[in-house]
């Protein structure tokens, strides 16, 4: 078996090393772009396999930099392999890759901001299943920047809830890098310290697969944290089957006061002349103890809060777009009584 997989691997002509490529191309890492390259290839080679396999697939290369990632990526042999990389600075060392194994992988290279690439239209059409059907031949891996993770991760669930993207494609896979204690609030699950509204909103639409860490030492310049290696393949079925602004909106209000009882967080979703009494509501028809902490709250009974809350808001309409850290005359003015009544019935 281990012969066989060896032989469908792509073997690249002689090349500088990655420390030589950076000395060529004089490169250095941009602390103000969150820049770490990884130098191990062990460890590299150790991301790209927990992707899954990739021959004959299409790679998507979110920031490749000097083109480490890239290189073990390449020996797998994909079909086609897409790299977005925002610094040019990196282009001639991923020029060079591109040359090396040209007529063997078909490689793009995109020069732009991940926030703002639609990867689709780099995607064949051919690669498209059926969201029910296995994930596609279609992967996304990379080192991600700190700076962006967050943000980044968050885009592309927002995505995933409503199949667009990279997930009109299916239900495609990803693999990346993130600082450690991201990483754990990722798959942190309930009881968790870790645990927190990005927990929630991760595994409401993915399965999330905590792989292993790299330490910091690994990464030239070494940053001050190690870095976890996540994989997150789309549920077939969300927890949460609720459009995604709500039920973000619903978790991140919940978890702004993580250490009190979590309808106190729940409360901030409504004016203040009726929060109180419609909170409590809210927590009635979900059927959950109102001095319950925000990480004690399963996936499950975080659903139950946000059909709760979507109920509440299709009987007063004046709930969904209020937002508490507005000024007071930027909200409506809430007749109080009127809704106390209402909330009674």
């Amino acid at each position: 078996m281990a012969v066989a997989k060896t032989a469908l691997q792509i073997r690249l002509p002689p090349l500088p090393s990655i420390k030589d490529v950076i000395k060529l191309y004089k490169l250095r890492a941009l602390r103000e772009l969150s820049q770490n390259f990884l130098m191990e290839p062990r460890l590299i080679d150790k991301i790209v396999r927990a992707s899954g396999n990739i021959q004959n697939h299409t790679v998507c290369e979110v920031g490749p930099g000097p083109g480490g990632i890239t290189r073990s990526i390449i020996r797998q042999a994909p079909k086609k392999l897409v790299l977005i990389e925002k610094d040019p600075r990196f282009l001639p060392s991923l020029e060079l890759l591109a040359d090396a194994c040209r007529d063997k992988v078909d490689v793009d290279i995109i020069t732009g901001d991940i926030l703002k690439t639609d990867l689709s239209q780099f995607i064949p059409s051919d690669a498209k299943v059926h969201w029910l059907d296995p994930p596609p031949p279609v992967h996304l891996i990379g080192n991600l920047p700190f700076s962006v993770s967050t943000i980044l991760i968050i885009r592309w669930l927002e995505m995933i809830s409503k199949h667009e993207g990279p997930w009109l494609f299916g239900r495609t896979r990803m693999t990346l890098t993130f600082q450690k204690e991201v990483a754990e609030r990722m798959a942190a699950r309930i009881l968790d310290k870790q645990r927190c509204r990005l927990s929630v909103m991760c595994q409401s639409w993915c399965t999330v697969k905590y792989n292993f860490d790299i330490p910091g030492t690994a990464f030239l310049p070494k940053p001050d944290v190690d870095v976890g290696v996540v994989t997150l393949t789309p549920l077939k079925h969300p927890i949460i089957k609720l459009p995604f602004k709500l039920t973000e909106k619903v978790v991140r209000q919940i978890f702004s006061m993580r250490q009190k009882y979590s309808i106190r967080g729940a409360q901030t979703l409504f004016p203040e002349e009726v929060r109180e009494e419609v909170a409590l509501k809210m927590y009635n028809i979900a059927d959950i103890d109102p001095v319950t902490r925000p990480f004690q709250i399963t996936n499950m009974e975080f659903a139950r809060l946000c059909e709760a809350y979507n109920d509440i808001i299709k009987q007063h309409p004046e709930f969904e777009h209020y937002d508490y850290r507005a000024p007071k005359n930027k909200n409506n003015l809430i007749n109080a009584e009127e809704v106390n009544i209402e909330c009674n019935m």
